[in-house]
């Protein structure tokens, strides 16, 4: 997976499964921009350019229009051209469904799937100009088969299918492949939350017998992104050691 010239951008790329994205699609050559809304994403770049890659942090809230806007032309200004987006910005606010505030379900709803339309409309028309990109939407395997105390969280990440799947149908005759990844329990700061007991029920549920590390998820993306995947578009990647199709 040679991504050498490519430039990406990863949205959410300070710590967890956006960071080992970033630095994946590093390692395999890109210039990669991480982004965060706080300095977490640049201590990424850093790192990057530690290890003699190419990086740069622009600090944006992908959820707002306006600083998308200026994201994305601060890329193409910089480098000419912005080939790879993932969208992998996320937040939870968990609370049962009787429970939820319309802040809970509008903070996670704006994060987590706004900000994937905005970015995605953002790259799209130079990626048109191109006649090449690749946009990788990280879901959840929440958004396929939902998961209590987490309305919002599942909305938005079914929602991303939504998205993956009517934009890749839109843009398949441009050469611009449009996917996704759906995680499942993954090693972050959110699953090392869990209890030990949680843990070993969720263990228990998965048919691989381990939840996955960062890496799963990044190796699934870096793929997705490269010339070797140029067939494959519309797809929703689960990375859950079997979970799903056991369930």
């Amino acid at each position: 997976m040679n991504l050498s010239g490519k430039v990406a951008l990863v949205t959410g790329s300070g710590r967890g499964i956006g960071k080992a994205i970033a630095l994946k699609l590093a390692e395999s050559g890109a210039t990669v921009i991480t982004n965060g809304v706080s300095d977490a994403a640049e201590a990424t770049a850093r790192e990057i350019q530690s290890r003699g890659g190419q990086s740069l942090f622009i600090k944006a809230d992908v959820s707002v229009s306006s600083e998308v806007k200026t994201l994305i032309e601060t890329v193409v200004a910089k480098y000419g051209k912005i080939e790879i987006l993932v969208n992998n910005a996320g937040i939870t606010r968990d609370q049962l469904t009787l429970r939820m505030t319309d802040e809970e379900w509008d903070t996670v709803l704006n994060t987590n799937l706004k900000s994937v339309f905005l970015c995605t409309r953002a790259v799209l028309k130079y990626m048109l100009k191109q006649r090449w990109g690749r946009i990788v939407n990280v879901s959840s395997i929440a958004g396929v088969v939902g998961n209590p105390g987490q309305a919002n969280y599942a909305a938005a990440k079914a929602g991303i299918i939504g998205i993956t799947l009517t934009v890749s149908k839109e843009m398949a005759s441009r050469q611009i492949t449009v996917n996704a990844v759906a995680p499942g329990f993954i090693e972050t700061d959110m699953t090392q939350k869990l209890t030990e007991k949680t843990r070993a029920e969720i263990t228990g549920r998965i048919p691989a017998g381990y939840i996955g590390q960062p890496q799963d998820v990044a190796e699934a993306v870096a793929f997705l992104a490269s010339e070797e995947a140029r067939y494959i578009t519309g797809q929703v990647l689960c990375v859950d050691g079997g979970m799903v199709s056991s369930w």
